[in-house]
């Protein structure tokens, strides 16, 4: 499956952007998607996950009532709306999917498939 992610941009704190991974290539609908992040000189971090009806889902505890994720397997896509941005959140995002969808996954090694990231800025 190729992933496509977009939405990233220039915002000013407190801001909000929607971040989408659109999926092709195969049946996007039975994988699990995360997104995840990485800041300049820091190592990738998990953001948030849904699982494959978008019954389950996951957020790290930085971005807790302020991220939501979900997803619309008719369109193959996966949102990230992102709200009250905080200049730390700036980073490329990243969307995975996993095909095994044993259940949601927290680390990068969990999944098979990566988009390119698109690019958040925030300033303050």
């Amino acid at each position: 499956v190729q992933l496509q992610a977009s939405g990233g941009g220039l915002v000013q704190a407190g801001g909000s952007l929607r971040l989408s991974c659109a999926a092709s290539g195969r049946t996007f609908s039975n994988y699990v998607v995360g997104w995840f992040r990485q800041a300049p000189g820091k190592k990738r971090e998990f953001v948030a996950a849904i699982s494959a009806s978008g019954g389950e889902i996951y957020y790290t505890d930085s971005v807790k009532g302020r991220f939501t994720i979900s997803r619309d397997n008719a369109k193959n896509t996966v949102y990230l709306q992102m709200n009250s941005l905080q200049p730390e959140d700036t980073a490329v995002y990243h969307c995975a999917a996993d095909p095994r969808n044993y259940g949601l996954g927290f680390t990068a090694s969990a999944y098979d498939y990566w988009g390119q990231g698109t690019l958040v800025t925030v300033s303050s």
